[in-house]
């Protein structure tokens, strides 16, 4: 009977499955939101496969906490597989906001800096891809872990530069003749500045699993 109730339960390596399916998700909406600022394609249709995927997140984030219930072994600390997955969520539910902002506002265009941060959370993605597969053999890849996240942190540390700068370049070119232009423009660096923000986010996750567990 015993043999029969832990089949039923979620699978130890389910919990990679799912982090993975998320990360998928993640790199989806980055690269939308790299096109999206970049304006190549169709700006709308970027912005929707953004919302789509913040949906498709949502779900599986869902399954990873109602797993972590469920289950009598996890591959890690509970606390740290629930606090992980609501911190690669927020990186997305960022995204999806910034879109919103950019579809109330009506914007098409946008400044190099804003392009250059959407390059750059584009790359924190693909940083998370590859470390969430490298979480199911901690031990091993303890030193890959860590550099991952030094890397991400290098990488907020530039777009905190670029936020900066745009909002100075901002100010020069609308704060007397435009100030709506200005407000808009801020509010959209302040939000891509967020997304980069979450990202280091995952990245302290990460750090802090690696520290537990080797």
């Amino acid at each position: 009977m015993m043999s029969l109730f832990k089949k039923l339960l979620p699978r130890e390596d389910g919990f990679f499955i799912l982090f993975e399916r998320h990360t998928r998700t993640v790199v989806g909406a980055a690269n939308a939101l790299k096109d999206l600022l970049a304006g190549e394609g169709d700006i709308e249709a970027h912005g929707q496969k953004i919302i789509d995927l913040e949906d498709e997140a949502d779900d599986i984030t869902r399954e990873v906490l109602l797993a972590v219930r469920r289950s009598f072994i996890t591959p890690f600390d509970r606390g740290d597989i629930k606090d992980l997955i609501q911190s690669m969520d927020d990186t997305i539910d960022m995204m999806h906001k910034t879109v919103k902002t950019i579809r109330l506002y009506e914007q098409t265009s946008f400044d190099p800096g804003m392009r250059e941060i959407g390059i750059m959370i584009a790359e924190c993605a693909r940083l998370i891809s590859e470390a969430i597969p490298l979480l199911n053999k901690i031990g091993s890849n303890a030193h890959r872990l860590s550099e991952i996240a030094e890397e991400v942190m290098r990488v907020e540390g530039r777009s905190d530069e670029f936020y900066e700068k745009g909002l100075k370049e901002l100010f020069k070119r609308y704060g007397s003749s435009d100030p709506m232009a200005y407000l808009i423009g801020s509010e959209i660096y302040g939000e891509l500045e967020k997304v980069v923000d979450r990202f280091e986010d995952v990245a302290n996750e990460i750090s802090g699993i690696v520290i537990e567990n080797v």
